[in-house]
């Protein structure tokens, strides 16, 4: 099979590539690994390594940066050498590696686990979620259904991860919780590794020949880009040591991304230009989405654990597994009515653009804080209700499902065919900007360790975020409703 024909379409209801589905179980074992890591990380160091609150957020914020920014030089390397698929398997068995190093309980497993992590996602996030793109022709009008479907996949794995990884780290050991994700991540790799074939042609490199040249007589440039890699991991590791510096890393970052993309749109005819100045700016907005929404796993995992009760049918329930355990599995309920809805919407003519589904986002992610804000004002003995946390999660997912797999799609429709895992790769840095604003709104939640553990006392220092959080979201969600019109003139006719 050609990499641009028509994939091989399964049965039923859907009609969708029957590759959507490897693809779909390979991301949700990794997914499994990546957020049962990071269900464990804030609460690991803060309580175990007794790391201070506010260097424990500055970690997190360092590692969820460096972890989505990445994929811009993994996409990079896979449009241009790789592949897509040598770019999965390397970056899996990287991150397999980084999962079974935290399961170690050695003081230097933190960092250096986190560092494989790092490298290894940014060959296999960006690349995986390229490739689903493209099983769908340019027009396909299935195609933000299909990434709707792989999104479920991703948060069944979240979901799984999350509780799982959370229940063991609480029943047995941090350790051991951080040992299932690594377990699960070489899952992950056997499943794509055995359907590989059902694949033909896609994701194949795009030059085998210039893939395989010597860069010396020893060392093919295939192999040059693995042992880079490698010898990137002690940089990452110097950077956890001196995380500060991080402020400077991503704004150059940022403003390398933002003059790569203009550079590149100038170089295109006109429609083509437009349509990436359309992508440009919705991955712009997105940033502020994910700094917000992005409070889930930092300051709402210490929420939960000191402000929500968490009894159910009179027994408690683990906080650290209930706040991970909740927004996949609400992507997983409500993924299918999402792409059922997009796809009966789209026969009608009635369905909201893509610029429409971002600015609906914001709004529903502001509702989803406020609900929780409101339950602070509900609280009895300074916990809210578990009933109102998993409401206030239900209207965040709503957002949520409005913009990350919509925002895949948008991506692989509106980005030129040869730099689509770059830009690809760009679209997770805006999540890793995002990701790195919330370590610092995060911060501002800071809790001082005298009232910690009471929790009439401590919820004070979570309500005025969250209800500011709340506000912030809504009105940006209603300016970027007012460009809707230009956003979808520049994209040309594609929906």
């Amino acid at each position: 099979m050609r990499e641009n024909s028509t994939p091989e379409t399964a049965g039923g209801l859907l009609r969708h590539p029957r590759q959507l589905y490897l693809l779909f179980f390979t991301e949700m074992w990794e997914r499994f690994s990546f957020y049962g890591m990071k269900a464990l990380l804030l609460a690991y160091m803060v309580t175990h390594l007794k790391f201070d609150e506010s260097k424990g957020y500055a970690l997190l914020g360092a590692y969820a940066a460096l972890v989505y920014t990445m994929p811009v030089f993994g996409g990079m390397v896979a449009d241009r050498l790789l592949g897509y698929r040598k770019a999965i398997l390397f970056g899996g068995m990287i991150m397999a590696a980084g999962h079974l190093v935290l399961a170690l309980p050695a003081g230097w497993s933190l960092f250096a686990g986190m560092a494989l992590i790092i490298c290894g996602n940014g060959f296999f996030k960006p690349n995986i979620s390229g490739m689903v793109g493209r099983l769908y022709a340019g027009h396909d009008p299935r195609r933000d259904s299909g990434f709707s479907i792989f999104y479920m996949g991703i948060n069944i794995g979240a979901a799984l991860g999350g509780s799982l990884c959370g229940w063991l780290a609480y029943a047995y050991g941090w350790h051991y919780g951080f040992g299932l994700a690594g377990v699960m991540m070489m899952a992950g790799l056997a499943v794509f590794y055995l359907g590989r074939r059902m694949l033909g042609g896609i994701g194949a490199p795009p030059d085998e020949d210039r893939l395989k040249a010597q860069v010396l007589p020893w060392l093919s440039r295939e192999w040059t880009v693995y042992l880079v890699t490698l010898a990137v991991v002690p940089v990452v590791i110097l950077l956890f040591n001196y995380y500060r510096v991080m402020d400077f890393v991503m704004l150059i970052l940022a403003v390398m991304s933002l003059v790569y993309l203009v550079y590149e749109a100038s170089r295109l005819a006109a429609e083509e230009r437009n349509r990436l100045f359309a992508a440009t700016a919705m991955i712009t907005f997105s940033i502020l989405f994910w700094a917000f929404y992005e409070q889930n796993g930092g300051a709402l995992n210490l929420f939960a654990m000191r402000n929500v009760d968490m009894h159910l049918w009179g027994r408690a329930l683990p906080a650290l597994s209930v706040n991970n355990f909740l927004p996949p599995a609400w992507v997983v309920v409500l993924s299918p009515v999402f792409a059922w809805m997009w796809t009966a919407l789209s026969r009608r003519g009635r369905e909201p653009s893509t610029p429409m589904k971002f600015a609906l986002s914001f709004v529903l992610l502001g509702m989803g804080f406020l609900v929780f804000f409101l339950g602070t004002r509900l609280a009895e003995e300074g916990l809210i209700p578990l009933a109102v946390f998993a409401a206030g999660y239900f209207f965040l997912i709503c957002g949520e499902l409005c913009i990350s797999p919509i925002g895949l799609s948008m991506i692989t429709k509106l980005s030129p065919q040869r730099m689509v895992g770059m830009v690809m790769g760009i679209w997770f840095l805006a999540s890793a900007l995002g990701d790195f604003l919330s370590a610092k709104i995060g911060s501002l939640m800071i809790v001082p360790e005298s009232v910690a553990g009471d929790p009439v006392r401590s919820l004070p220092y979570y309500s005025h975020i969250l209800q500011q959080i709340g506000w912030v979201s809504a009105g940006v969600g209603l300016v970027l409703m007012l460009t809707v019109p230009l956003l979808r003139k520049w994209m040309g006719g594609i929906h």
